[in-house]
């Protein structure tokens, strides 16, 4: 698999391979998992090559990173990428809220019965980073990232939340960036404005952006991708099958956004499979390959649940969609004429 090689802010080297795992599903995100084939998955995407490993408290209350570290048990320390996230602290001793509905971001239906707190501030981050790495079982994370300060999570609150996150978490990563405690500080978020506020805000060296650059959504390429190639970011993609619809298809069921795909969202998924089944390429590598092909994009970080589900991960990424396909995508109105491609 092929890796690129990214410098810190405080000049630590980080290795990314091309595909990531991202734990979300590992927390329970839409079924209870078994715990065994949990850890398989986390050792077999080691076994397959992958080296950066993303996760968060929020992943089912803390479990993701619990099977996150269970998994990379026997791994090679100095060999993996860790990446956690701050902004939430659990409580072992309240119960889970209720799900918020006026926002978007999704509830988990498994996980751990702690009780998660927004803290954005300097103190709660702190904890935060300490609760991780009592989960994880690691002396160290590689990457730390401010989680979810955005409309999709906050609702009216997300600007308040902002500057709490700038004048408390930023401050505390930045600490522990200067001490070399951490390599390398970031934010991730669901929407391409707030990359883009956050960029601008502060000194960051890495970003994960969900749901923003994918075959059915590239609103991340007018203005953060590029301002993250002037600051120097390295830009680490989640989402990119848009909740799943760009994994399945346009099945009876298929998600887009954590909600039952719209009609309109269907139909334009219909038309991307029809151009793809033309250069016999599936939907869901031509969504992979093309997440890959921006210059500011380290890693695309993939879910999964099951060993199998790692191995037809790698597939996709190692076998390469023809160019004319990106071609013909843009020719029909499809893909953004300026998305790179080469």
């Amino acid at each position: 698999m092929k890796t690129r090689a990214f410098e810190t802010r405080n000049a630590t080297q980080l290795v990314f391979s091309a595909i990531g795992l991202g734990t979300a599903p590992l927390g329970e995100l839409y079924e209870l998992l078994d715990e065994q084939t949990s850890i398989a998955t986390v050792e077999q995407a080691y076994a397959s090559g992958v080296r950066i490993f993303d996760t968060s408290p929020h992943y089912g209350n803390g479990i993701a990173e619990s099977r996150l570290g269970a998994g990379l048990r026997r791994a090679g320390r100095r060999d993996v990428i860790v990446s956690t996230k701050v902004g939430r602290v659990m409580d072992p001793f309240a119960k889970p809220s209720p799900r918020n509905q006026d926002v978007y971001s999704p509830g988990f239906v498994g996980g751990y019965g702690h009780a998660a707190r927004f803290d954005y501030s300097y103190d709660g981050t702190m904890r935060s980073v300490e609760q991780s790495l009592l989960r994880t079982g690691l002396s160290a994370i590689d990457i730390l990232l401010i989680h979810d300060c955005d409309v999709w999570t906050h609702g009216a609150e997300a600007g308040r939340r902002f500057k709490e996150a700038m004048d408390g978490a930023y401050r505390a990563l930045d600490q522990l960036r200067s001490d070399k405690t951490v390599a390398a500080i970031g934010f991730g978020v669901n929407e391409a404005d707030i990359c883009v506020k956050f960029a601008r805000a502060g000194d960051f060296d890495v970003a994960m952006m969900a749901g923003r650059y994918s075959l059915l959504v590239q609103s991340g390429l007018i203005e953060f991708l590029p301002l993250a190639l002037e600051r120097k970011m390295g830009v680490m993609l989640a989402g990119v099958f848009n909740s799943g619809i760009l994994a399945t298809g346009a099945v009876p069921g298929a998600k887009f956004d954590y909600a039952a795909a719209p009609p309109e969202i269907m139909e334009r998924v219909r038309r991307i499979e029809a151009i793809c089944a033309t250069h016999g390429t599936s939907i869901r590598r031509a969504a992979l390959q093309f997440a890959l092909l921006h210059p500011a994009v380290v890693s695309v970080v993939l879910g999964a649940v099951k060993p199998a589900e790692i191995e037809a991960n790698v597939a996709d990424a190692v076998n390469a969609a023809p160019p004319a396909l990106w071609r013909d995508l843009k020719a029909a109105g499809l893909l953004d004429p300026s998305a790179p491609t080469d």
